[in-house]
């Protein structure tokens, strides 16, 4: 089984970024964790600029990614009580396609902030969105990690916290389980 996760967060130095890096680690046996690229590059949404010069690369190649995979994994920052300008800009690109590739995909939601609320306002604007894309998103068990400069290691590059890793390590298993069952 094959989990694409999209990291919502251009910082490589993001809380998010640092759960996406331990994702693998976490993953159940037979579970293959890919990075999605950075969605850094693409332009802000136009109809004109799709119009003049279609689809950029960069998109064409995460729907390919999002299609093949048996799962998707989002993980993404809060942004202003809402879903990353960058990600949701990127998501705009992909609900253009004319092959949907989030139609009947399985989607997972997780979100680290410095607050006590993890991003949980954040992933219940993106479950809005996916529903328009006719997503599946996975309910429960869920992934808010609240707090979380006292969550990751000294390098801040990885989760270090056990019952953290544990929350993410369930809803991984719960995910796969569905997505196989």
């Amino acid at each position: 089984m094959q989990l694409l996760v999209i990291c919502g967060s251009l910082r490589t130095g993001s809380f998010n970024r640092a759960i996406c890096n331990t994702l693998p680690d976490l993953a159940p046996e037979g579970c293959e964790i890919l990075q999605a690229p950075s969605f850094g590059g693409i332009p802000v949404y136009n109809a004109d600029t799709q119009g003049a010069e279609g689809f950029p690369e960069q998109v064409i190649e995460l729907a390919a990614m999002i299609a093949k995979a048996d799962g998707v994994v989002i993980v993404s920052p809060e942004y202003n009580f809402s879903v990353p300008g960058g990600l949701k800009n990127t998501i705009d690109w992909i609900s253009r396609l004319p092959d949907q590739p989030f139609k009947g995909k399985q989607v997972a939601l997780q979100s680290a902030a410095g607050g006590m609320l993890g991003g949980a306002r954040m992933q219940y604007h993106l479950r809005q969105i996916m529903v328009f894309l006719e997503a599946k998103v996975f309910t429960k068990p869920e992934v808010f990690v609240a707090f979380a400069k006292s969550k990751v290691d000294e390098s801040g590059t990885r989760i270090a916290d056990e019952t953290t890793r544990e929350m993410i390590r369930a809803q991984l298993a719960a995910f796969a389980a569905d997505i196989g069952g």
